[in-house]
């Protein structure tokens, strides 16, 4: 049975709702992501057609996002029959993975090294990035902690204090790749999850007032993280330069406008726009898509986050508080990549190394965020759904 058509909708038994059977996966969540994973398919292959050409072969990188593609499908019809308690057991030993995994990367001959940052461990034909796996073992991990120091909560030793360790530990691995744009994420998904799982207002208020004054600390004391945010401040300032990409991206929205130029026929990715197919790709989206296409792709994300959130809240009714967690933490997860990824391509967040989820070109990132859709679809089928009209 093909990957898609083990999680394609289907009766469960017993279960009726206005005299119908209920849907046994959430057509919402799964159609959003399947629409997201071919239009990233099809933009991955429009703006990276140039670049591709000149190596002589012009769907390699087409090729290899399928691949990806396929892999994260199959994992996520994997995922979503898998029990919940199995991932809530595997917490801890997926937070010992992914700290092993990110220490990997940092041993000479082991991390692969690309524009002056080490993010990746060679496989031989493919390249991992252990980040993308850390953000979700770091929410799996997360999820697990709430329920089981539920009562410790309201001590900020015993409950955040604690947290805050395991995110520092993992924050300096990822600063020295570096990989500021996963430590960003990581760190605002554990702040979310941990106000959404009941500690204090004020011990919250104070890991954020910490953690912002950490993050600004290191923006200052490291010149190139610096030189991003004011050359985001002011990009035309120095258009050649520090605000190249930034300036090369708002070219790109500007001459979409309302319907776009049409698909393939993007001017900016044609060697202007650095990374057009990775991190720059929403900006090749709005030249070809307009600005109707760049809303298409946000009302997307909003329909997974919105799945995500109704998700938990059916979990908690039912008393499953991990999945209610864990199903917060993946909402809150999808949701900060892609709105820092479209906040960098706007040119309203400094620039960060961050692939749009389940678009962008990147194997690791594709995969992952599969895998996230399949730990909602999981905890979705085992907490008892009913169709989402009646929620």
């Amino acid at each position: 049975m093909s990957a898609i058509g083990a999680i394609s909708e289907r009766p469960s038994q017993g279960a009726r709702t206005a005299g119908r059977a209920a849907p046994r996966w959430d057509s919402w969540l799964l159609g959003a992501t399947l629409v997201l994973l071919m239009l990233g398919l099809i933009m991955v292959y429009s703006a990276s057609v140039s670049i591709a050409s000149r190596a002589g072969n012009s769907g390699y990188f087409l090729v290899r996002q399928a691949l990806a593609a396929a892999v994260g499908l199959a994992a996520m019809a994997v995922v979503a029959h898998s029990a919940i308690r199995l991932w809530e057991r595997a917490g801890p030993y997926l937070l010992l993975l992914a700290i092993v995994l990110l220490a990997a990367v940092l041993v000479p001959g082991v991390g692969v090294n690309v524009n002056s940052s080490t993010r990746w461990i060679s496989l031989g034909v493919v390249n991992l990035q252990p980040s993308e796996l850390a953000k979700l073992f770091v929410v799996i991990y997360v999820a697990g902690y709430l329920v089981r120091r539920q009562d410790r909560l309201i001590y900020f030793t015993g409950g955040v204090a604690m947290m805050g360790m395991v995110v520092a530990a993992i924050g300096l691995l990822l600063l020295l790749e570096p990989d500021y744009g996963a430590l960003l994420v990581i760190l605002l998904t554990v702040l979310a999850m941990l106000f959404l799982g009941g500690v204090r207002f004020w011990h919250f208020l104070l890991v954020v007032a910490t953690a912002a004054g950490s993050m600004a600390l290191l923006a200052v004391i490291a010149p190139y993280r610096l030189a991003r945010v004011t050359g985001f401040l002011d990009p035309w300032a120095d258009p050649f330069n520090k605000g190249f990409q930034l300036t090369q991206a708002l070219i790109a929205f500007g001459r979409g406008e309302w319907l776009g130029v049409g698909l393939g026929a993007s001017v900016q990715k044609l060697f202007y726009l650095p990374a057009a197919h990775t991190d720059f790709l929403l900006a090749v989206l709005a030249e070809e898509l307009g600005l109707i296409g760049v809303l298409g792709v946000m009302g997307l994300f909003s329909i997974i986050v919105w799945r995500a959130f109704a998700i938990a809240r059916q979990a908690e009714r039912v008393g499953e508080l991990y999945g209610a967690r864990l199903a917060q933490g993946l909402g809150v997860l999808l949701a900060l990549q892609a709105m820092i990824n479209m906040g960098v391509n706007m040119g309203v967040l400094p620039t960060k190394g961050l692939t749009l989820p389940l678009v962008s070109y990147g194997g690791s990132s594709v995969v992952a965020s599969c895998i996230a859709v399949g730990l909602l679809l999981m905890v979705d089928r085992q907490t008892g759904r009913r169709r989402w009209g009646t929620r």
